[in-house]
């Protein structure tokens, strides 16, 4: 039989898409919107959008866990679950919450699932922009059903286009980082969604991120996509990314040579 775990979960995403998160954005009211943690808001639409996606997967894997942004937030104890073994699901019902429960987009639904600890497939789906990517460890990215690279190509510093969230960066290292960004053609701010950050590096809207938040359910489905599309996504130190580890700090690009310049130039330690 037919291996369908990548049509199986990019299905269930648009179902819930369709079903859950669209017909509630730009429809809801106050009591729908509450405040987890300071400046850290969640949805009914978070909330329903992980009941559905949660149960539909491990329904296609018995036996797995599920570590969902939502159930993390009620038991932190669950992220231990990325230390184990066996199939482990991370979901995030919609990245960029900020944004939708301003009525506004992009905002996105991701899924990573890790075996024995390794990624082993990642979905994103931004289900405004139309926009989903795919992958399954070794065997490439696909958007929209189209293979695709990240992009072999390293232009000069002054000639490369990518986002760094300085905000987010402790004062001493968001100086250096500013300062540094000046020699860099396009600086942009981000757009509160590391899901659509991820779609845009793959379709060639810009050649690297810098992420200071580094949650694996925001993190885990777009650096696999990146990397299986040739990219890199790695700490300011060099080490590879895991969602399974704790820390701070990731910059992420479409190949070595981008993720050298925009480190030095950003001058990130």
């Amino acid at each position: 039989m037919a291996d369908t775990l990548l049509d199986d979960v990019a299905e269930l995403l648009h179902r819930a898409a369709a079903q859950v998160v669209l017909p509630l954005f730009q429809k809801l009211d106050d009591a729908d919107i509450a405040e987890k943690a300071p400046g850290e808001l969640v949805t009914v639409a978070d909330q329903r959008a992980e009941e559905l996606i949660s149960a539909e997967l491990r329904r296609l894997r018995p036996g797995s866990v599920v570590v969902g942004e939502e159930a993390v937030a009620a038991d932190p104890t669950l992220l231990d679950q990325l230390r184990g073994g066996g199939d482990v699901w991370l979901v995030d019902p919609v990245d960029g919450t900020s944004n939708f429960a301003a009525g506004k987009r992009p905002f996105a639904l991701m899924v990573a699932l890790l075996t024995d600890r390794a990624p082993a497939a990642a979905w994103v789906l931004d289900p405004l922009g139309e926009t989903l990517a795919v992958t399954r460890a070794g065997e490439g990215t696909r958007v929209n059903g189209v293979p695709v690279r990240a992009g072999d190509d390293a232009p000069p510093v002054g000639e490369l286009r990518g986002t760094a969230m300085t905000r987010f960066l402790p004062p001493e290292d968001r100086r250096r980082a500013e300062a540094g960004g000046k020699r860099i053609g396009q600086l942009l701010p981000g757009q509160h969604c590391a899901g659509r950050e991820y779609l845009d590096l793959l379709v060639g809207e810009q050649q690297f991120v810098l992420f200071w938040r580094t949650l694996p359910w925001d993190h885990a489905p777009g650096t696999l996509l990146v990397r299986e599309a040739g990219g890199v996504a790695r700490r300011f130190d060099g080490s590879d990314y895991h969602p399974g580890d704790d820390g701070h700090g990731l910059l992420v690009a479409t190949n070595e040579r981008v993720w050298a310049e925009a480190h030095d130039a950003l001058n990130l330690t």
